[in-house]
């Protein structure tokens, strides 16, 4: 299956039922999602989408990228399976919400912890990791998307840059020698590039979501960095029809197969059903 502008998008489909697409976050590939569409196989047909530039959708950076192509990926997998329902973490939920904002198929969406940050993303850092991705420096180029990300252990965040930087270079080779193939972080790094570009070129003004009509579940853990959670409270204040759940004791990987999948596979499964229309604005935690 091909994007709009040629680019092979890939995807795994299991389980029977309603469809719903899986949009996947930075520095993981559709591996990251096992657990959560194995809870979900049972009650509805998942599709777990490869972002472009990772193992089953393979693209070489581009530079010029824009957040309307990831757009159109989730498109092209919304109309070859009949899918209507996607649910995308981090940087896969702000891709989710902006087709939601866009695309017909698109009739509800599920969104974990997107990033949106109160002065938008230290675009200057986004700059450096792009360099340190070109001339090969991959410790350094993964110690500075955790710090850029603001998801980085506290250890390399008090440590002097230097001690970061080889901490950093040595968790890269270790993890590449235990993991090998597409799941590493040296082939992850390169294509984290397309996560960091969408997260900068929307920014911190969440205004837009007050015109998305369409029914919205905003799912985070309350283990989370502070940032992520207000950026939660704030799109509650402004999407129309938003059901916000905090999972109690979950950080940002909670979807992921050693976070909590099962716990937001059962309010995936609530969710994913016909939309019904008027749901209105709620919150609570669980």
């Amino acid at each position: 299956m091909h994007s709009a502008d040629g680019t092979r998008i890939g995807f795994l489909e299991q389980g029977t039922g309603p469809g719903v697409v899986l949009v996947q976050g930075a520095m993981a590939d559709v591996s990251a999602y096992r657990r959560l569409a194995e809870a979900l196989e049972g009650s509805h047909t998942v599709f777990r989408v490869e972002r472009r530039g990772r193992g089953l959708s393979p693209r070489p950076y581009d530079h010029g990228h824009d957040v309307a192509r990831d757009v159109e990926d989730v498109d092209a997998v919304l109309e070859a399976t009949g899918a209507s329902t996607v649910f995308g973490l981090s940087s896969g939920a702000i891709i989710t919400l902006e087709a939601a904002l866009t695309l017909t198929r698109a009739h509800q969406v599920a969104v974990y912890e997107p990033p949106f940050y109160p002065h938008g993303v230290d675009e200057h850092g986004v700059r450096r990791i792009d360099e340190e991705i070109e001339r090969g420096d991959l410790g350094a180029a993964l110690l500075d998307a955790l710090l850029v990300a603001g998801t980085a252990p506290r250890l390399l965040e008090r440590v002097p840059r230097p001690i970061a930087h080889r901490l950093a270079g040595i968790v890269v080779r270790a993890d590449h020698l235990l993991r090998h193939g597409s799941t590493s972080f040296a082939h992850l790094l390169p294509g984290v590039r397309y996560d960091f570009h969408d997260v900068a070129q929307l920014g911190a003004n969440l205004d837009r979501y007050s015109t998305l009509r369409k029914p919205v579940l905003l799912i985070s853990g309350t283990t989370s960095p502070p940032f992520l959670r207000e950026a939660a409270t704030r799109l509650t204040e402004l999407l129309p029809d938003v059901r916000h759940v905090e999972l109690v004791g979950l950080g940002h990987d909670g979807p992921w197969n050693g976070g909590g999948p099962r716990r937001v596979a059962a309010l995936l499964e609530a969710w994913a059903r016909p939309p019904t229309l008027g749901r209105g604005r709620s919150r609570r935690a669980v």
